[in-house]
């Protein structure tokens, strides 16, 4: 039996795109660790030292940085790649950003909004009386398409990718189903908290440094990404009470908006955040959850605030 082994990959080398002509940085077995220091969203652009006028226009996005391609040994079509995270440590600073035209709201704010978060304090401050805790994971996550060419890290597909998916924290194991030769396994884009939804298109975007355990399993072949998660969902913030808003209609996504902005509503009357405040707070804490679609011809969707983040 192969003793398994620890590598590591820096934040020096990394790619924009799925691309499956890409050569691995590194070929491991199953069994075997892998540490991955991780650029943050906007790839080194945004510094503590950064102003909102610094992000006036916005950059093109040219894709998340994701640190690999790594190659596991024997991995082929059919098979799946476990990937059990150990261990998650966000970088000393954050940030969370809108801008019109994004977002789940893209005509609700005619200005853009951008908050610095310090992350060497855990709860995080937002603002004064509110602290949001910090449950670190990595939003992109994915092996290599099938398909050949680069395609865009933006949208989730069967290989994972950008599934922002905040369960995936330390001890959770994430399930993918192998596509190509090898897997060429690739993350990034640090989340230090977010919430279900991530409804202003950023959480609290952060450098990470990951500790990720890899497993094949041959011939478990699965129809899209599973996961496990490490415990009970939600540990740092189900501490106390919750206030939900919901949005109801034939249309979840519209259904889904007007949830949230009902607790942006709530957030200004009853809390005292600006507008732009309470929605980069519902991006980063609030969770939207589907609490009805069997009567039809509306369904329910409802936005979840955690009262834990305030101070009594």
């Amino acid at each position: 039996m192969t003793a398994t082994r620890t590598h590591t990959l820096t934040r020096e080398r990394v790619h924009h795109a799925w691309d499956n002509s890409l050569p691995p940085l590194l070929t491991i077995d199953s069994g075997d660790t892998v540490v991955f220091e991780t650029r943050d969203a906007s790839d080194g652009f945004i510094t503590p030292q950064t102003t909102i006028e610094d992000l006036l226009p916005p950059r093109p996005f040219r894709g998340h940085p994701l640190t690999g391609p790594v190659c596991v040994r024997d991995a082929a079509p059919g098979d799946t790649l476990e990937i059990e995270i150990l261990e998650l440590q966000p970088g000393s600073y954050g940030w969370t950003r809108f801008s019109p035209g994004r977002g789940l709201l893209p005509d609700d704010f005619d200005r853009p909004f951008f908050h610095l978060w310090d992350l060497t304090r855990d709860p995080a401050p937002f603002r004064r009386g509110v602290r949001v805790p910090l449950e670190p994971f990595l939003g992109v996550m994915g092996v290599t398409l099938a398909q050949p060419g680069a395609h865009s890290t933006m949208p989730p597909r069967r290989n994972g990718g950008n599934i922002d998916t905040k369960q995936l924290t330390t001890g959770a194991r994430l399930y993918l189903p192998v596509l190509v030769e090898g897997a060429l396994f690739s993350c990034g884009d640090g989340h230090a908290a977010q919430g279900d939804g991530e409804v202003c298109i950023t959480a609290i975007e952060c450098d990470m440094t990951a500790t990720l355990r890899f497993t094949l399993h041959k011939g478990r072949e699965l129809p899209e990404f599973q996961f496990r998660t490490a415990g009970p969902l939600l540990s740092r913030t189900n501490s106390r009470e919750w206030y939900a808003t919901t949005g109801h209609g034939p249309d979840l996504i519209e259904a889904a908006r007007n949830a949230v902005r009902h607790m942006i509503g709530y957030l200004v009357r009853e809390h005292g955040l600006t507008r732009e405040e309470a929605y980069i707070l519902c991006s980063v804490a609030v969770d939207l959850k589907l609490s009805e679609v069997v009567d039809a011809p509306n369904w329910v969707v409802s936005a979840f605030l955690p009262l834990s983040l305030f101070e009594r």
